[in-house]
């Protein structure tokens, strides 16, 4: 059997012309493809950048015209901005958290409705374990609780509940 494999010719690779070769055209393809997403991904920007540089110019009021509050700040709401609560978890009772919320309201409310959805979710949050809030898809859960409780307890008044800073100590 030896002398079988010592007949053989060793099967040749690709010659080294056609590896460069290859080479070069991935990475005139990768180099393609990066300028195409790059332009396509620039001018999907360019109209919303726009946007924002106009838009205040847009809603200034002109000279000689009094200001008014049309339908368009009615419909954005009203945002309150809650005092920060911070609490322990149920568990582990050792670890702490620190969270900062704003309430869109659909109108201007009392100040006595900001208190008690306040004292709501420091409520909520103080019946809260660790591996409620990890991940992203926990985080999502606990959003969509914060706004079900705030607009239960402001009898629908509550649209939308925006958690600035969440710490966990």
């Amino acid at each position: 059997m030896s002398d079988i494999n010592q007949f053989l010719p060793p099967k040749p690779g690709p010659s080294l012309v056609v590896q460069l070769g290859i080479l070069a055209v991935m990475t005139s393809a990768a180099i393609g493809m990066g300028w195409l997403s790059g332009s396509y991904l620039k001018g999907e920007s360019t109209p919303v950048e726009q946007a924002a540089v106009e838009a205040p110019a847009a809603h200034a009021p002109k000279e000689g015209e009094a200001s008014h509050a049309g339908p368009a700040t009615e419909a954005a709401g009203t945002l309150i901005q809650l005092p920060a609560i911070t609490a322990n978890l149920a568990a582990p009772d050792t670890m702490w958290i620190r969270l900062e919320v704003s309430l869109v309201l659909d109108a201007p409310q009392p100040a006595d409705l900001a208190d008690r959805v306040h004292q709501d979710l420091l409520a909520f949050v103080r019946t809260l374990r660790i591996h409620q809030v990890q991940g992203a898809s926990a985080f999502r859960h606990l959003k969509t609780d914060l706004d079900e409780r705030a607009a239960i307890r402001s009898d629908g008044h509550v649209k939308e509940v925006l958690i600035r800073t969440l710490l966990f100590e």
